[in-house]
This record gives C-alpha cells, structure tokens and sequence, in this order.
C-alpha cells in the first residue's frame, strides 16, 4: 500500500513539473557585463607594471671600447655603487635605521651629472634581501625627489637618473 501511495506521489510532482525550462538570458547578461569590465580594466593593470630589460640568453659579446656601466649591488651590510669595469665607486653602510636611501639619491644625482647621458642600471641583490628594500632602492634609482628651494615654493621636484634598471643575483663575497 505504501508503494502504491508514493509512486501516486512521484506521479503528481512529474505531472506539475513536466514543462520546467532553464532562463539562460540573466546568465548571458551577466557574463556581457563581466567581459567588458574586464577588458576596460585591463588597461589599467598595464600602467602598474615596470618593464625591465634583461639581456638575451644568446647575446653575442661586441668589440666596442669600455664605457660607463652603473652597477648597484644591495647587500645584507650595505649598498655598494660602481662600475663594472672600474669596481667600486662608493659604498653607503646600512646603519641601525635600515638603509641610507638618502645618501644613495644623492650619490647617484652626483653621478648622473657626470653622464647626463647615461639612463641604465644593472641592480644586484643578494638573496636575503627584502622586496621592500629592492622596490625602495629601485624608485632611487629611477627618480630623485627633492624639494624646490625657492622662496614659497614648498614643491617636490622629480628628475629623472636611470630609468632602464636590470636586475640580477649579487655575486658572493669573497
């Protein structure tokens, strides 16, 4: 009897269900609407990129003569700035603050003078260095700020050092 009683069930809930459809037009809208907000807000995920240049794996050595090339390697014990052909220009110690990004801006503005022309970097770093620090000495070295010294001034000025930085592994102390 009770077989009887729930297939008489299953019967009456097929027989007011029978036509059920499935509404795909909200999804479709949903997904329009997704589609476009993300190629608009593609655009902007672009601008926050910084783009390095980094060598080529197969990059054939050319003969030109030695010139100028700005190397800033980041230590656990300090900054050091030089030529890769030269060696070490200057060395800015970490002190009980952290680094000294002062004296590294001013360093390189020094330098920038000297080779108006110059605009590229190699940037070393030893593996136990923190990110912060890497995005900290990169914005040094890209841009120096100062404040306009003229009277009522109060701005912030901006000049451009080397904008094209490359990144690398600091080689071991020996």
């Amino acid at each position: 009897m009770q077989v009887i009683g729930r297939s008489a069930r299953i019967a009456r809930h097929h027989k007011r269900h029978d036509g059920a459809e499935i509404n795909l037009t909200s999804m479709i809208d949903m997904m329009t609407i997704l589609v476009f907000f993300l190629l608009i807000h593609g655009g902007f995920i672009r601008l926050a990129i910084l783009e390095l240049n980094l060598p080529a794996s197969q990059s054939a050595p050319s003969e030109e003569p030695p010139t100028f090339q700005l190397e800033i390697t980041v230590r656990s014990s300090g900054i050091d700035v030089g030529d890769r052909t030269a060696g070490l220009l200057n060395r800015i110690e970490k002190t009980d603050k952290g680094y000294d990004f002062a004296k590294l801006t001013d360093y390189l503005t020094k330098i920038k003078q000297r080779f108006p022309e110059k605009s590229d970097a190699t940037l070393l770093l030893e593996p136990d260095v923190p990110y912060e620090v890497l995005v900290a000495v990169m914005d040094r070295v890209r841009v120096a700020e100062a404040l306009d010294q003229t009277i009522g001034a109060g701005r912030l000025l901006k000049t451009e050092l080397f904008p094209d930085i490359s990144i690398g592994d600091a080689p071991a102390l020996n």
